[in-house]
């Protein structure tokens, strides 16, 4: 057994079912280089490491540190929920809002989510958040509830003692024809080294709308394990944008079922991989129904030593005619030290479809730098300004109030990083 599950594992106390999905991910172990989905992205570091559980009790942290994020907001600090912090007095009818462990203890009807199962070797964090998973958000829209205001879900995690470790499962449902926005902010206060496991699952009923943003600014130690599994129902929209700017490691496998006719996904992102970080981010997108819609725009940027991974699949099952899906990867590489491995699948078993894939990984145009140098700037603005505009085209997935905030943060990255 790993170094890493021995530690997680300790002190486990559930029943039979989540015991079984430990058991399984012991059996298993970690993916090594022979499993593909994992081919790019090597744990024996993280495999050598321990964690300690995140302690019931919420770490006291400044407020300053959230007075941009309006409310209504719900937030963690080391994965436990902060009633200091959080501010849900803005919260708008028809939306119903409650942490995981409180819906545990009330025994909420809603939690027949937790009882997904995963049966791949190579599902390990799925199966450990399976056992593990005692802590997040639940999220729940009324029919035909139009909430105006984002939602905003923070996330801190603090340096501390001991690296620590939490494993969180959320669910967002919106209803019949409910339209919600929600921004993600994951943060971090010192130089955290800890592991967050993170498990989404999201349910567009017929006519739902949701706007989903997503900003990983963990430590430069952190580790970042998220899945999300989404599934859209008839007429359903899905708009959604994740910046992948901090954490040691951070894996995203992002998968997607368009299960009724006309759903449409729009999913596009920001890769930024700097100093030794190591940046991976997987689609899955099926379409199943008829005359439903992708599109997924994604750009990576590797400078210093730091590598870039990103596999973007799209299958079109049979039957699922009419279906429009459209992928664009490009990448810049700025350092020869560094390295981005692009992957775009494209499997087809319908008819009728129109379907478009690509990935590009390139250095910046030298014609674009000169011109710039003639008008004055510094070579090393001139690369500034030129990264920068590379990295906010995926930003215009969402509407103009959060494009611009998430623009903010974007920049401010690039320019700490170095890149602009």
């Amino acid at each position: 057994m790993s170094v890493l599950l021995d530690s997680l594992a300790s002190g486990f106390c559930g029943s039979d079912a989540r015991r079984a999905e430990l058991d399984a991910a012991l059996q298993a172990g970690l993916p090594g280089p022979r499993t593909e989905a994992w081919k790019y992205t090597s744990l024996r570091q993280l495999e050598r490491r321990s964690f300690s559980p995140a302690p019931l009790a919420a770490v006291e942290v400044d407020a300053a540190l959230l007075a941009d994020i309006p409310s209504p907001r719900l937030v963690f600090v080391n994965g436990r929920p902060s009633d200091a912090l959080s501010d849900l007095g803005a919260l708008p009818a028809g939306v119903q809002l409650q942490t995981l462990s409180s819906a545990l203890a009330a025994g909420d009807d809603a939690l027949r989510f937790l009882g997904r199962r995963f049966e791949r070797s190579d599902e390990v964090f799925a199966r450990l958040n399976a056992a593990l998973a005692d802590e997040g958000v639940l999220v729940r829209v009324d029919d035909d509830a139009q909430v105006d205001l984002p939602l905003q879900l923070v996330f801190v995690s603090v340096a501390g003692a001991a690296d620590l470790a939490w494993h969180h499962r959320h669910l967002i449902e919106l209803r019949s024809g409910a339209a919600l926005g929600v921004v993600e902010h994951h943060l971090h206060v010192g130089d955290a080294a800890h592991l967050g496991n993170t498990l989404v699952h999201v349910h567009l009923a017929q006519d739902a709308v949701l706007s989903h943003a997503r900003v990983q600014a963990d430590g430069t130690r952190a580790t970042s394990l998220l899945r999300t599994d989404a599934v859209l129902a008839r007429n359903a929209q899905y708009r959604r944008i994740d910046l992948e700017l901090g954490a040691a490691l951070s894996r995203h496998e992002f998968n997607v079922r368009l299960e009724g006719d006309n759903a449409q996904l729009t999913a596009n992102g920001v890769l930024l991989g700097n100093g030794r970080r190591h940046v991976d981010t997987r689609l899955g997108i099926e379409h199943i129904a008829r005359d439903t819609s992708s599109e997924m725009v994604w750009r990576g940027v590797a400078a210093n030593r730091s590598r870039v991974v990103f596999h973007g699949g799209i299958h079109i099952r049979a039957g699922a005619d009419g279906t429009d899906a459209n992928l664009s990867n490009k990448n810049l590489l700025l350092s020869a030290d560094a390295e981005i491995d692009t992957q775009p699948t494209l499997v087809i078993d319908a008819d009728e479809v129109k379907a478009a894939h690509g990935a590009t990984v390139g250095q910046l145009d030298a014609n674009a730098l000169f011109y710039l140098r003639s008008r004055g700037l510094a070579a090393e603005q001139a690369q500034q300004l030129l990264s920068a505009a590379f990295c906010h085209e995926p930003l215009n997935a969402l509407d103009a109030r959060l494009t611009e905030q998430l623009r903010r943060q974007l920049d401010l990255a690039l320019a700490r990083a170095g890149v602009a």
